[in-house]
């Protein structure tokens, strides 16, 4: 009797670690991807946004982080704070028609961040970082997508590009999506 209860507890025990493995398994990938927080704002204003950057590697660092701006939503003052062991690189475009910032037509804007990691500072398996910025007046736009692409230490790249589709699945490497309320509601 004794080794049937074994078995039974075993089998048991085998089971909810399939099932827990299954829920798992299932809940990782549709939260470990390049995100930004908070993912709602409202049209016009300014904002503290953060794009929360996971390491899904069991071998290698992030090294590199490439953000986008959409080019369809320009944004006229885009600003970065310091992350410890990053360096940061802003790359312009020129907008035609140029955009209205407090009464002033601004017609370079922010195109592209890209972080990249000094010496060891990159984020290890397991870990994130977040990289936070400062951005606004948003446009009168439904979202913003940001495209991003995510540097490894081993020379890997994932490109997290995939715009979400409307009443779609969520897509295999989704962009960061900023949701963008009309002013006043």
């Amino acid at each position: 009797m004794i080794r049937h209860r074994r078995t039974v507890g075993t089998a048991a025990a085998l089971a909810l670690g399939a099932v827990a493995t299954a829920v798992l398994g299932f809940a990782t990938p549709a939260s470990a991807h390049v995100s930004i927080s908070p993912s709602e704002a409202e049209q016009g204003d300014y904002g503290r946004f953060a794009f929360r950057v996971p390491n899904e590697s069991d071998t290698a660092s992030t090294t590199k982080l490439e953000i986008f701006l959409p080019e369809n939503a320009a944004i006229g003052s885009v600003s970065t704070a310091p992350v410890p062991g990053w360096t940061v690189a802003v790359e312009n475009r020129r907008v035609d028609p140029p955009i209205l910032v407090h009464g002033a037509e601004i017609s370079d804007v922010v195109a592209k961040v890209t972080w990249t990691a000094s010496g060891d500072a990159g984020i290890a398996p397991g870990t994130f970082q977040e990289f936070p910025v400062m951005l606004g007046p948003l446009p009168e736009v439904d979202q913003m997508v940001f495209k991003a692409l995510q540097t490894y230490s081993d020379g890997g790249v994932v490109r997290w590009i995939d715009e979400p589709q409307p009443g779609g699945e969520e897509p295999a490497a989704p962009a960061p999506v900023l949701t963008l309320a009309a002013a006043g509601t």
